[in-house]
């Protein structure tokens, strides 16, 4: 997707272009409809659709008049900015104490801050080490983007891992050396 979560996110950060989306989420629409339903001059409501548009929140369908809300495009921004939600305990933990302490350090996907207790920062740097796949090297940038999606202080994190043993690293190549594998 040429889009990134943040120019989506900007979108719909204006009240206008936000109804839009929400009025879309309920049912297909043309620009006059619309218009119409949220009571906007149809030339700014064409405005907010255009940036909509470009953000890849909205498609023109086929008849080239009706406009549809691309709820994958939102899925997809959602994956890029937080951790995977898999079946099971929330945030990937293997047991409830383990969640517990996920429930504690992670807020809305990204990690609030690196325990300072030892078995904690395990169970956190364990729950980041997933997002690495066993056997496969990975180059810094590569590194500094998956740890980026849970804290901006992506070399910090990096350190982390590599220090309590959850990745290698040699030469600017990076590869997971531990913790728990899901099967």
């Amino acid at each position: 997707m040429a889009e990134t979560p943040d120019d989506i996110l900007r979108a719909l950060a204006e009240p206008d272009r936000l109804a839009i989306a929400g009025h879309l989420a309920r049912s297909d629409a043309p620009a006059s409809a619309l218009a119409d339903a949220l009571d906007l001059p149809l030339p700014r409501l064409r405005k907010h659709l255009n940036r909509l548009v470009a953000a890849g929140i909205v498609r023109l369908k086929d008849d080239r008049r009706t406009y549809r809300l691309d709820a994958e495009t939102l899925r997809w921004a959602a994956e890029q900015v937080g951790p995977r939600r898999d079946a099971g305990l929330a945030l990937g933990a293997a047991s409830e104490d383990d969640e517990a302490v996920l429930r504690a350090f992670f807020r809305n996907g990204r990690l609030t801050e690196v325990p300072a207790k030892e078995s904690k920062r395990r169970i956190v740097l364990g729950r980041i080490a997933l997002e690495f796949e066993p056997g496969v090297d990975y180059d810094e940038p590569t590194v500094n983007a998956i740890v980026g999606r849970f804290s901006t202080d992506h070399a910090a994190l990096r350190r982390y891992l590599v220090d309590e043993g959850f990745l290698d690293r040699d030469h600017g190549r990076y590869w997971r050396a531990g913790g728990r594998v899901d099967v």
